[in-house]
C-alpha cells in the first residue's frame, strides 16, 4: 500500500482518538493511549512492509539455496546414471491381462544342457548359394578405361570404395532379385580395401559356430562383460569384440590391457587396422551386418551394440527368438516410430544426418515405389537395430549384403534402409520382438564417449 494513504488514514484514525478520549471518563486516557501507540506501530509496520515487500519474499528463497548447497557439498557425488544397470540380471516384465510376466521366456538352464541345435528352418528358401563380387571377378571391367574415367567422375559422390566394391545402379537394381544362385557386393571386394585382421584372429574366427559380436572403433564406448551365460554355453559360444587401435589406446590407457591369450575377460579382442572408411558409423556396419564374412564357419549370430550388456544365455536366446518361433532373423521393433518417412523426419531433426542426404534417399525409395505404411509382410516396417539374432545362411546373408549396399549409398543410418531392403526382398523366416524383450536382453549403459573421426591422408576412392 503507498505511504501518502497510510498516512491519510493515520491522520484520520487519530482524530477520531481525540474525540473519543474528551468524551471518555477519566479512566480511559491511559488505555486510549495504548490503542493508540498499537495503532502507530501497526501503521508503521505496514509502511515498512510496503517498502521491503520484494526482500522478505526472497529471503526464503535464498535460504533454501543455501541449504540445499550445503547439502550437496556434505554429500557424496552421485553415481553415474548408468552405474545401476550394470550387471543386472532380473528379467524385464510386462502386464498380461492383469499378470506380470516375463518380456522374454528363456528355457531353463537344465533344459539349455541338452538343447541340440536344429537341422534347419522349414522354410523354402530360394537361395541356395550367394557368391561374392570381387575385383579379381571385375579385373576386365575394373580396369577398362572406359570404367576407370567412370569411377573418377562419381569419385566424390559417394563412398563406395575398394573394400565395397563399385555398385552400380543397374547392380544395385539386380541385388534385390532373389535367385537360386545370387552374386552381390558384399565388401571385401578387394585385397586392398581395407578392414586389415591378423591371421591368428582369423584362425580364430573360423573355430567359431555361435558368434556374439559388437565393435568400439575410434575410442567410443567401453567394454561391457557379459553375464547371464549358463555353464553349458561357455564352450559352444565366441565372444569377440572389434576394436581399431585408437580404441586399443584408449582402453589401454585406462587399464583394460589384452591378454596373452588375446582376450579381455570373456571378449575376444580384434584390432583392425586400415579401416576403409572415413565415417566411423560406416566402419561400424562391417561386423555389425557383415558377420557372415567375417565368421565364414558359423552358423548363428548375436549383435549387440557397443552400448549394451548383453546379459542372457545365447544359445537360450537363440532358441526363444528363432527355433522357438521358425525364423532365420529376429530384429527389434522400433519404439517410437512405424513409418520411414516419419523415420527420415526424426533423423533430421535429431541431427543424425544432414536433411540433403536423407532427401536424397527418400526421394530414391519414394521413386521405387516404398509405401509409407506402418507394416510390412505383417511385421511393423520400422526396426530398432542395436541387436539382430540371426542364421548365417544364403538368405540372411543375401538380406545383409543388400542392406550394407544400401547403408554405404545413402545414409549410415541402418534403421532408415532397413524397411526399403524388406519391402525389396521380403525374405522368409524374418521376425520382429518387441522392445521389452529387447530390454530384457541388455543392460542399457548410453555412449561413453564420443567417438574420434578416421584420418586418412587420402581421400576415399569411390564410385556411383
Amino acid at each position: 500500500m503507498p505511504s501518502s494513504t497510510i498516512r491519510s488514514i493515520s491522520i484520520t484514525v487519530s482524530d477520531e482518538d481525540g474525540a473519543a478520549a474528551a468524551a471518555a471518563p477519566a479512566r480511559r486516557p491511559r488505555a486510549g493511549r495504548r490503542k493508540a501507540a498499537a495503532r502507530g506501530l501497526g501503521q508503521r509496520a505496514a509502511r515498512l512492509l510496503a517498502r521491503w515487500w520484494p526482500v522478505l519474499l526472497l529471503l526464503p528463497a535464498v535460504a533454501l539455496l543455501l541449504f540445499e548447497a550445503s547439502r550437496l557439498r556434505g554429500s557424496p557425488p552421485a553415481p553415474a546414471a548408468h552405474a545401476s544397470s550394470l550387471g543386472r540380471l532380473e528379467p524385464t516384465t510386462r502386464l498380461v491381462r492383469g499378470v506380470r510376466e516375463p518380456c522374454l521366456k528363456l528355457v531353463s538352464p537344465k533344459s539349455l544342457a541338452n538343447l541340440v541345435f536344429p537341422e534347419g528352418t522349414k522354410h523354402d528358401f530360394v537361395v541356395k548359394r550367394i557368391t561374392y563380387k570381387s575385383d579379381d571377378d571385375d579385373y576386365d571391367t575394373f580396369h577398362s578405361e572406359a570404367n576407370s574415367t567412370y569411377l573418377l567422375q562419381h569419385a566424390e559422390a559417394t563412398r563406395f570404395n575398394l573394400f565395397t566394391g563399385f555398385q552400380t545402379p543397374a547392380e544395385r537394381e539386380d541385388s534385390f532379385k532373389v535367385n537360386e544362385t545370387v552374386n552381390v557386393h558384399c565388401g571385401f571386394y578387394s585385397d586392398n580395401g581395407g578392414f586389415k585382421i591378423s591371421e591368428e584372429d582369423k584362425r580364430y574366427m573360423r573355430t567359431c559356430k555361435v558368434v556374439v559380436s559388437t565393435c568400439a572403433f575410434g575410442g567410443g564406448d567401453d567394454l561391457y562383460q557379459p553375464i547371464g551365460m549358463a555353464n553349458s554355453s561357455f564352450d559352444r559360444v565366441c565372444y569377440t569384440a572389434f576394436w581399431d587401435e585408437v580404441t586399443l589406446s584408449t582402453q589401454e590407457a585406462e587399464g583394460k590391457v589384452i591378454g596373452d591369450n588375446g582376450m579381455i575377460g570373456r571378449w575376444r579382442i580384434v584390432v583392425v587396422k586400415s579401416l576403409p572408411f572415413v565415417d566411423q558409423r560406416l566402419n561400424g556396419k562391417i561386423p555389425k551386418m557383415l558377420t557372415h564374412r567375417l565368421f565364414p564357419e558359423a552358423r548363428y549370430s548375436i549383435w549387440v551394440d557397443s552400448k549394451y550388456q548383453f546379459r542372457r544365455d545365447p544359445i537360450a536366446v537363440l532358441e526363444a527368438l528363432l527355433w522357438r518361433t521358425n525364423s532365420t532373423f529376429a530384429i527389434s521393433e522400433h519404439g517410437a516410430r512405424s513409418n520411414i518417412y516419419d523415420e527420415g523426419k526424426a533423423i533430421v531433426q535429431k541431427h543424425k544426418a544432414t536433411p540433403e542426404e536423407v532427401e536424397v534417399q527418400l526421394t530414391q525409395y519414394h521413386q521405387d515405389g516404398m509405401p509409407g505404411v506402418k507394416r510390412l509382410y505383417g511385421l511393423k516396417a520400422l526396426a530398432e537395430a542395436s541387436i539382430i539374432v540371426r542364421e548365417l545362411t544364403p538368405a540372411p546373408n543375401h538380406f545383409m549384403c543388400a542392406w550394407f549396399n544400401e547403408v554405404v549409398r545413402f545414409t549410415s543410418r541402418d534403421q532408415l534402409s532397413f524397411p526399403y531392403v524388406l519391402w525389396r526382398m521380403n525374405m522368409p523366416g524374418m521376425s520382429m520382438f518387441p522392445v521389452c524383450s529387447r530390454r530384457d536382453l541388455v543392460n542399457s549403459l548410453g555412449h561413453t564417449r564420443k567417438v574420434k573421426p578416421l584420418t586418412q591422408t587420402k581421400p576415399e576412392s569411390s564410385a556411383s
